[in-house]
């Protein structure tokens, strides 16, 4: 069996009923093993998102939240740890799954990151598969959006302040040949507007990878992951002070909370193929698998 160690989010908060999420992140990361016993880390992070991006169940691809216009605008960055390559887009409409976009953004460009409008244009020349703008809009998103321009505000997923996730989903796997990759991929915050773009297509923020070190995807209030640069952060956290993928993710989420006060969550993985965790909201949706058990292992 090839070995390999893969971690993966769904989001992170405070959810009082997980029995839908607990089904779908096993389904996921089961799925990902299968891939993962003769598949490259970046095939398999790629993958796993697309998976992630398919369920409607999560705030990316089919049922992201809604901006304050009523539609779904997504943005999704992948990074290949062998040599630094990265591609991303933002603020995509009607884009299938916009992290395989992102990957041939890595592939098929000069690029790393294409927004809007251009990355449209970029999408169509590859053959991007697209739907229309119906196909991502669940009637959960539909009753979010009313109430948060009830209130007049821009909110994280989910408005109720019992029930809060904080939404993105995202990858991370090393391979038999210690490759390192990570991909992240989101719809947002609800009602957001002006443009706005989050840390998970932004390298280093919301998602980083680098040979010999560590994969990190990101998850919550994307504004203070950009402003602490919280991924290439707990990468070097590693480098400087040789932990492990636990050790640095907690030092990463201390380091955001003294810094921020912020909330969210990430998963890492070293190249040890060792799985770090860590969180400052209740929980973090996530899930994890290495080579030669016989389980997934669910982190909330």
């Amino acid at each position: 069996m090839s070995k390999f160690s893969i971690a993966i989010h769904g989001g992170a908060g405070a959810l009082s009923d997980v029995s839908e999420h607990r089904t779908a992140l096993t389904e996921i990361i089961n799925e990902a093993a299968n891939l993962a016993s003769n598949a490259s880390a970046i095939d398999v992070v790629e993958r796993t998102v697309v998976l992630l991006e398919n369920h409607p169940l999560f705030n990316a691809g089919k049922g992201s939240v809604l901006n304050n216009k009523g539609e779904v605008e997504c943005d999704a960055a992948i990074m290949n740890g062998t040599d630094l390559d990265a591609g991303a887009v933002a603020g995509v409409r009607g884009i299938k799954n916009p992290v395989a976009l992102a990957r041939k953004v890595m592939s098929d460009s000069e690029h790393v990151m294409l927004v809007g409008d251009g990355a449209l244009e970029f999408a169509a020349s590859v053959n991007a598969p697209t739907e229309q703008l119906d196909y991502f809009v669940v009637e959960s998103r539909l009753k979010q959006l009313e109430e948060a321009k009830k209130a007049g505000k821009v909110v994280l997923d989910h408005s109720d302040t019992e029930e809060e996730k904080l939404g993105t989903v995202g990858a991370v796997a090393i391979d038999d040949k210690g490759n390192l990759a990570a991909a992240t991929s989101t719809g947002g915050i609800v009602n957001k507007k002006f443009g706005r773009v989050g840390d998970s297509p932004v390298v280093g923020a919301g998602v980083y990878a680098e040979n010999g070190l560590c994969a990190v995807s990101a998850t919550g209030f994307g504004e203070q992951f950009l402003r602490t640069t919280l991924s290439k952060h707990i990468g070097d956290w590693m480098r400087y002070n040789h932990v492990d993928a636990q050790s640095a993710a907690q030092a990463g989420i201390d380091y955001l909370v003294e810094k921020v006060n912020g909330l969210g969550g990430v998963i890492v993985v070293d190249a040890n193929y060792n799985i770090g965790i860590a969180h400052s909201t209740p929980l973090i949706l996530s899930a994890s698998i290495c080579s030669g058990e016989t389980g997934a292992r669910l982190d909330f």
